[in-house]
Order: C-alpha cells, then sequence, then structure tokens
C-alpha cells in the first residue's frame, strides 16, 4: 500500500475535491472517471473504495504476489479475470504521527460500504462498521494525553485501538462481535500495533473485571429503541439488546469502577429526552459521585427523524433496501409507538467525559461540590474538541482569590454592539475563537477587568483600581465581581498565571 501511495492525502489528491466529497456521500460517479489510469493507486481505489471489479492484471499489479492469498483469505473475489473486494481497505489520516505505525497513516479494513449509489442495501446483524462521522467524532474528542493504559470499549473495526496505541502504553479493546475482533486484531497488525493492543471477546466490561485504566474511549451501540428480537436480528454495531437509552446509562454508571485516580471515560452517545423533564436533570442522576463531569448535548432530533435515520441505516427504507412499503410502514409504526408510550419527546446526542478525581473531588473539594457541567452546546467548534476537554478540567480545579494573578486567553476577542456614535456600547462580548468558542456578555465593568488581566497585578488589585476609575466602592465592586472573574476562568477566556 505504501508502495502504490494508497494514503489519505494521495487518494484525496487523485480524486480531487468534488470527487472526495462525492464519495463522503456514498457517491462514486464522479470518482470513477478519475481513476481510470490503471496505475497502483488507481486500481486500489476503484477495487476497495468505489466497490468495482478490476482487471485481474491491475490488481497483481497493485498487489504483487498477494491477491491469491488475499482471495484464500476472503478479502477478495477472483473471476473471470477480474478481482473484487469482499471488504474494505481505506487509508485514514490522521494529525497524530505517533498513531498506528508511526507515520500518521493508518488503513482500516472493514465490510464493505453499504448503499454505493444508492444501490440496495444488505446489512447483516454481524456488519463490521468502518469509519464513520460517529467514530471520527469519538477520535476528535478523546484526550491525546500519553496514559499507561487505555480501553477501547466496543472496538468494532478498531479504529480507535490504533489511535490509543499512538499514546497508551497497553491497549485493551473488547467487542461481542466475532468478526469485529477478527479485523481489529487485523487492522492492529496491519499498522504494527498489534504488540500493545489486546483485542478481548466478551460483553462491556466483563473482559477487563478488575482492571482499572487511564483513559476508557468508547462509542457503545446507543440506539434508542424497544430492543426486541434476537441477536441474531439485530446489528451488533448499534443495537446493544438494552431498551431505551438504558446501555449508555449502564457505561456511565459503571466506568468509575474501571478507572485510575485522574482517569477518563468519553462516550459518544444518544439519551432520550422525556417529557416536560430537563435533559440535563435526567442524566446528572447518571453521574457517579466520584468523577467531575462534562456533558455536553450537541442535537436534538424528534422521534419520527430518528427513526426514519436508523430505519434507513439499517436498510429497511424501500428506497435504500431489499425490504417492502409494508414491512417499511410496520417497522416505522411499532418503533415510533413505543417512543411514544416511553414518553419519549425528543433524542438528543452528545459527549459525557467523566474524570475520576477521587471521593473528595478536585482541589481537595467535598463531593457535593464537585464540578459538573451539562449544556446544550449545539454551535461550532474547533476539531479535534479534545484539548478544551482538558482545558475545561484544568480550568475547573483552579483556585481562584484576590491574590490570583491571571491573563486573558490569547484568542479572546471583544465585540461591541451599538448605535452609531454612540458613546458606550449597548453590549459588550467576550468570544473564544478556539476550543468551544464560546461567547459571553459581560458590561462596562467586567471588560474593563478582563482588559487588565495582563499577568502582572492580582486580580484583586485589578479589582480596586476599576472601582476607583469608574467611581465605585471596592469593597462591593469586589463582592459582586469576584465571583464573574471566577466563573471566566471557569469557561477559560481567563487563565491562571503558573507559579515559577
Amino acid at each position: 500500500m505504501l508502495a502504490a501511495d494508497f494514503t489519505y492525502d494521495a487518494v484525496a489528491g487523485l480524486l480531487g475535491a468534488e470527487a472526495h466529497a462525492a464519495l463522503s456521500r456514498n457517491e462514486t460517479t464522479p470518482a470513477l472517471g478519475r481513476t481510470t489510469d490503471g496505475s497502483p493507486l488507481a486500481t486500489l481505489v476503484r477495487l476497495f473504495l468505489l466497490q468495482q471489479p478490476v482487471p485481474a492484471v491491475d490488481a497483481e499489479r497493485a498487489l504483487p504476489g498477494l491477491v491469491g492469498r488475499l482471495a484464500a483469505e476472503g478479502m477478495v473475489a477472483e473471476s473471470a479475470g477480474e478481482v473484487a473486494a469482499l471488504l474494505d481497505c481505506r487509508p485514514y489520516g490522521t494529525d497524530d504521527p505517533s498513531a498506528g505505525s508511526g507515520t500518521g497513516d493508518l488503513w482500516v479494513v472493514s465490510d464493505l460500504t453499504p448503499a454505493l449509489d444508492g444501490r440496495p442495501q444488505q446489512v447483516t446483524g454481524d456488519h463490521v462498521l468502518g469509519i464513520s462521522p460517529a467514530s471520527t467524532s469519538l477520535a476528535q474528542l478523546t484526550l491525546r494525553e500519553d496514559v499507561g493504559s487505555a480501553l477501547d470499549l466496543g472496538t468494532g473495526c478498531g479504529v480507535q485501538a490504533l489511535h490509543l496505541a499512538g499514546h497508551a502504553d497497553r491497549v485493551v479493546a473488547t467487542d461481542i462481535n466475532p468478526r469485529a475482533l477478527d479485523l481489529a486484531r487485523f487492522n492492529a497488525e496491519l499498522n504494527e500495533v498489534g504488540d500493545r493492543v489486546d483485542v478481548r471477546d466478551g460483553s462491556f466490561f466483563e473482559p477487563v473485571a478488575g482492571e482499572r485504566f487511564d483513559l476508557i474511549a468508547t462509542n457503545p451501540p446507543f440506539v434508542i429503541s424497544p430492543a426486541t428480537g434476537s441477536r441474531s436480528d439485530r446489528l451488533v454495531y448499534r443495537d446493544s439488546g438494552m431498551p431505551g437509552d438504558q446501555v449508555v446509562e449502564h457505561v456511565v454508571r459503571t466506568a468509575p469502577q474501571h478507572l485510575a485516580d485522574g482517569g477518563w471515560c468519553q462516550v459518544l452517545a444518544n439519551w432520550a429526552i422525556v417529557g416536560d423533564r430537563p435533559w440535563d436533570e435526567r442524566l446528572a442522576g447518571w453521574l457517579p459521585d466520584d468523577c467531575d463531569a462534562l456533558v455536553v448535548q450537541r442535537e436534538v432530533i424528534d422521534p419520527s427523524a430518528y427513526v426514519e435515520l436508523w430505519l434507513k441505516d439499517s436498510g429497511h427504507h424501500p428506497a435504500v433496501g431489499a425490504g417492502t412499503i409494508a414491512d417499511y410502514v410496520a417497522r416505522y409504526d411499532a418503533w415510533l409507538s413505543w417512543l411514544k408510550d416511553q414518553g419519549v419527546t425528543g433524542i438528543g446526542f452528545g459527549w459525557i467525559n467523566l474524570h475520576r478525581t477521587g471521593a473528595t473531588g478536585s482541589a481537595g473539594s467535598t463531593s457535593s461540590a464537585r464540578h459538573r457541567e451539562l449544556v446544550d452546546w449545539p454551535y461550532d467548534v474547533e476539531q479535534p474538541i479534545a484539548p478544551a476537554i482538558a482545558e475545561w478540567a484544568q480550568a475547573r480545579a483552579a483556585v481562584v482569590d484576590p491574590s490570583s494573578t491571571l491573563v486573558v486567553r490569547p484568542d479572546v476577542r471583544q465585540e461591541t454592539v451599538g448605535p452609531v456614535g454612540a458613546e458606550d456600547p449597548a453590549t459588550i462580548l467576550l468570544r473564544q475563537q478556539r476550543g468551544f468558542r464560546r461567547a459571553r456578555q459581560v458590561d462596562t465593568v467586567v471588560a474593563a477587568v478582563v482588559g487588565a488581566c495582563d499577568g502582572e497585578l492580582p486580580v484583586g488589585a485589578i479589582l480596586d483600581a476599576v472601582a476607583q476609575l469608574l467611581g465605585l466602592d471596592p469593597a462591593e465592586t469586589s463582592q459582586r465581581y469576584l465571583p464573574e472573574v471566577v466563573s471566566l476562568v471557569g469557561e477559560a477566556f481567563l487563565l491562571p498565571v503558573q507559579a515559577d
């Protein structure tokens, strides 16, 4: 593959922006016209990514001495002078040169991409999903500091384990799907990290009973459904067999038992919004006592749209699968009726981050003062978001008092809004350009305090100076505005200056 330059960047360059974007939408026609020269790179793109048969002579040129062996192992099929792919082999680029074999270039083998060009979609219960928007989201969410041990819970094809192997001394990857386990092991060997990835068979945390990890990353089978039918009727990569969002609740409640002190569990998840009950109130009841938590709701969709999404994913919509209209309508009605019976008024999608800080919490705080933030944040964020998650933990652990010296985060900008020619702005906004890209409305006093935080004077002295400048009582100003300064630190608008 390296000899053919079958890498993410080279494939993107060969296809061009338009064809590459079309392929991400499962449309191959633009790419077919750009892969006709018979070169090894074009051949591998047509074979694995476009799922087109290629001449046997071209396949042998691209994979010298391997075609027969790959056919024997069930990765390709040979017939009538042509070779066709039975599995997908996809280049995957990362920004982390330590991932995989140490080049930043990875290859992920999985089952073929279903429904290319609108073809009838046949997805079996043991289908092994390849690189998906969900797996990419989890990779961007996961912290990348060096750790001793990491757990990829529900590994699937093993792409998260490949990422983790770049910064963990030891990785355990678990799954219950035998095909997924085989492909995860193969992908670890393919990317030269097989010695650091221990792939184990078993459900959820059962294969790691009694073990603790510095980092757990998981994209569990979180689809919210009635969980009816046999295991053979489920798509294991998305259906847990547990009704509703119990699978996510189980992971959140159980993970701290497998986290080392200071360890993180990061979960990509769906959750049910039930009746008029606020989503954050319900999820707060899941959060363990020995963890700080940052829960971010990124999107909410209504039950009918949710059912349509996943029926299309499984190939039960007549437009994408082999099912009948009557079968589709029956499945749709049963699923939607169950959601309504459960009182589900919406489904949230987002991130759950748990940081095990021990029984006394961060910075010696009691469990009742544990740092928990559950926020609805559908706005654009910087990706990868992982550095902002680490920054959140650091900010929440900071102790801020009048003697603290602070500095404005470099990417924070001040925006003012008001009538043209007015002496004072009607609105002052502080806006982050990076991370969560939070925005916060402040008054003139807070804006002046933030503007003076240059790492030289303690915040108490700055509050006194601003009060004197504006003709305010210094004691009242400090009492009123110090909590706002603490909040600005907690949201990383202001950063504590570390003592030498």
